[in-house]
C-alpha cells in the first residue's frame, strides 16, 4: 500500500471513529433527557391555568362539596396564589403545582413538570401550619430562583416565620382529575394525607404488606421537618368508587 493510500485508509478510520463518538454522544444524551425530561423550569405560562375558573373548580374538587362550598379558593397567579373564593369554614382549597413535591432522588423527576396538577384541600390546622411552606415555596419558584436557593430559603423561614405544626393538619386530594405524574396520569388514588412531626413510619404501620397507610416523601425532613402520611379513601369527591392499591 502506498502513501496516498495509507493516508486515505487513515483519514476513514478516524472520520469513522469521530462519527461512532458523536452518535455516541447524541444516543446519551437522547437517554438523559427521557429520563430527566423536565431538568428546569418551563416558561411560566405553562404553569398558569388561563381559565380561572376552570382552576377554582379543579381546586373545589379536592374534598367533597360539603367541605369545599364553603373553603376558600386560591389560584395561581403571575406573583403568587390568589384568594379567589372566600369561605367561611376554615379550609383552602387551591391546585398545587411540581415544585411542591421532593427536591431530590426518583420522586423529584416532576418538579419542574409544567403538567402537574394537584387539587387539595387543607382543613384549617393544615390551612395555617401547612399551607404557609406552598406559599413560600411558590414565592421562591416565580422569583427565579434555583433549588438550592429555594433549600436554603425554606431552611430560614423554618427558623424564622414558619408557625409551629399543629395537631390534627391534614388534607383531602380526592379529585378525579389530579394529575401527579406522566406515568399515573389521572389515574392515581383518591387519598387524605396527615401531617406529622417526623418519625419512623412503623409508628403507623407505614409501607408493610396489606397497610393501607404510605409514608409521602413530600417532604421527609429535605428540608421541612415534617412527615406525610397518605390513607386510600375508596371514593372520589362526587362519593364514586376510586381504586385502591
Amino acid at each position: 500500500m502506498n502513501q496516498l493510500s495509507q493516508k486515505i485508509v487513515k483519514m476513514i478510520a478516524l472520520g469513522a471513529f469521530a462519527l461512532v463518538i458523536a452518535f455516541g454522544e447524541c444516543w446519551q444524551a437522547q437517554a438523559q433527557d427521557s429520563k430527566a425530561p423536565y431538568a428546569s423550569m418551563a416558561p411560566l405560562d405553562q404553569y398558569l391555568m388561563a381559565d380561572r375558573n376552570a382552576e377554582i373548580a379543579l381546586a373545589q374538587s379536592a374534598a367533597p362539596e360539603a367541605i369545599s362550598r364553603d373553603a376558600d379558593v386560591l389560584v395561581l397567579g403571575r406573583h403568587g396564589y390568589e384568594t379567589a373564593v372566600k369561605g367561611k369554614n376554615g379550609f383552602v382549597c387551591l391546585v398545587e403545582r411540581g415544585w411542591m413535591g421532593p427536591f431530590d432522588g426518583e420522586d423529584a423527576a416532576n418538579f419542574w413538570n409544567p403538567k402537574i396538577r394537584g387539587p387539595v384541600c387543607y382543613n384549617p390546622p393544615a390551612a395555617r401550619s401547612i399551607l404557609p411552606l406552598t406559599y413560600k415555596r411558590t414565592e421562591m419558584i416565580l422569583a427565579g430562583q434555583s433549588k438550592a436557593q429555594i433549600i436554603d430559603g425554606i431552611k430560614i423561614f423554618i427558623k424564622q416565620k414558619l408557625p409551629p405544626l399543629e395537631p390534627g393538619a391534614m388534607a383531602y386530594m380526592l379529585s378525579k382529575e389530579q394529575y401527579l405524574n406522566d406515568g399515573a396520569r389521572h389515574n392515581w388514588i383518591a387519598h387524605l394525607m396527615f401531617y406529622t412531626p417526623l418519625m419512623d413510619g412503623a409508628v403507623w404501620g407505614a409501607d408493610v404488606p396489606n397497610s393501607p397507610v404510605m409514608l409521602n416523601p413530600q417532604f421527609h425532613g429535605a428540608p421541612e421537618p415534617i412527615d406525610v402520611f397518605m390513607v386510600p379513601a375508596g371514593r372520589w369527591s362526587d362519593g364514586s368508587p376510586a381504586p385502591v392499591r
